[in-house]
């Protein structure tokens, strides 16, 4: 969301019994002006101190998309998710990991992420807003930051219009010692809010980068193996949902691929081997699922390779000499797609909800991906924050590894692209 206001999100959860009744409270505030932006708040039923600390953060992150943010700094008095968000404390608890990872994927919207750890008098208006709405949901008087009674609200609505709390920890000059309104849902610092978040719906965004190396052990790493030859591969024909399947040289370029995939993953315990629809690519992910001990094979229709249309099984020369004009501008844009098939651009859509996917359901865990071609090359891209040229000039060999970490915080790391040494 490049160009949009800076926020200071303030989050908090609480439970009365741990587990017992929960709620959460978040506050966007205008990091210039203190000016509060949104404000969200809800009851959630019975569940633990740590659940309502992270479905805070989410509802803040929300929150701070919808006014069009482009930095966020988030402040949380709860240093496990503060540490976790960071990527420095592994998430051990498992019902914790699907927050976590959703709480990556919002990250991924803006241009950048901090998380800082206040203590809990500097988070009273986080708080306060939490108290409310579990008071609400036990029907007594819902009580504000301040202690003022308040009117109830609808669940994760924005706040009404009253004193906010000062912002911690800001400039000299002001915010500590003054009281700031609440924006009012027509107020300037919302209009422009408004507007950037239009402009900037269909983009995304990258996680605060960093030099600082991470402990593989908080990533959610993805294997990420192409199926092994088909006949198709070496007459050099477009294989796009045609259902060919592995050569003899295929299953051989397969069997070195999982070798080298359990020497890679060593002691780690795979979670998953996740594998498009089509016969190619099963019977890869069955090879390695068995050499790996058994992991589930599970199956995602959104990795099948994209669709060539008219193109299918036709040699790469037939194409450039009966389709050239087509050809020319297939690859000069992915929002083109071949005569009566997908576009790169419908591709990247649907992996981009494989990977969304893919952290929300395994975090922190090792999972293998195989796939075809344009699949692992978007996947790839969007890892490496490339251009569409990207496409073009990665070449990916059958039965080629690459290796991507992605720390809750949304931070990514490419450790390897197109490894065949196993071919070799």
């Amino acid at each position: 969301m490049t160009g949009g206001p800076k926020v200071v999100v303030e989050a908090d959860g609480g439970a009365r019994g741990n587990p017992g009744p929960a709620g959460f409270g978040a506050v966007v505030r205008d990091a210039g002006t203190g000016e509060v932006l949104a404000e969200r708040a809800e009851a959630i039923g019975v569940a633990t101190n740590n659940v309502a600390e992270y479905r805070g953060l989410l509802a803040g992150l929300e929150a701070a998309a919808e006014v069009g943010a482009s930095e966020v700094d988030v402040r949380m008095d709860s240093k496990l998710v503060v540490e976790q968000m960071s990527g420095r404390w592994q998430i051990k608890n498992p019902g914790l990991r699907p927050l976590a990872a959703q709480a990556a994927t919002l990250v991924r919207r803006f241009d950048t992420v901090t998380f800082g750890w206040i203590p809990r008098e500097r988070n009273k208006h986080a708080d306060g807003l939490a108290n409310a709405a579990m008071d609400r949901a036990a029907g007594k008087p819902a009580r504000g930051p301040a202690g003022a009674v308040v009117t109830a609200a609808e669940p994760g609505a924005v706040g009404p219009a009253r004193a906010a709390a000062p912002v911690p920890g800001t400039a000299a000059g002001g915010l500590d010692e003054e009281a700031r309104q609440v924006a009012a849902p027509d107020s300037a610092a919302r209009a422009q809010a408004r507007e950037v978040a239009a402009r900037a719906a269909a983009k995304g965004g990258t996680a605060r980068p960093t030099w600082e190396p991470r402990p593989a052990s908080t990533a959610t790493r993805l294997v990420l193996l192409r199926h092994g030859e088909t006949d198709f591969t070496a007459q050099r024909r477009y294989s796009g949902r045609g259902d060919v399947p592995l050569s003899e040289r295929g299953r051989a370029q397969v069997a070195a691929a999982a070798d080298r995939i359990a020497r890679l993953v060593g002691d780690t315990p795979v979670t998953a081997v996740v594998t498009s629809p089509l016969s190619r690519c099963t019977a890869t992910a069955e090879a390695v699922a068995a050499t790996l001990g058994g992991p589930p094979v599970v199956v995602e229709p959104d990795l099948i390779e994209v669709d060539f249309g008219a193109w299918e099984g036709r040699t790469f020369a037939e194409v450039r000499e009966r389709w050239p004009a087509e050809l020319d501008r297939w690859l000069a844009s992915v929002a083109v797609a071949p005569p009566g098939g997908e576009s790169f651009a419908a591709v990247t859509k649907r992996v981009r909800r494989v990977v969304a996917g893919l952290l929300s359901t395994y975090p922190g865990g090792t999972v293998v991906v195989v796939s075809h071609v344009s699949p692992v090359k978007i996947l790839l891209r969007d890892a490496l924050a490339a251009g569409d040229a990207f496409l073009h000039r990665l070449y990916l060999d059958p039965a080629g590894l690459s290796v991507v970490d992605t720390w809750p915080d949304g931070n990514v790391s490419v450790r390897t692209v197109n490894d065949t040494a196993h071919l070799h």
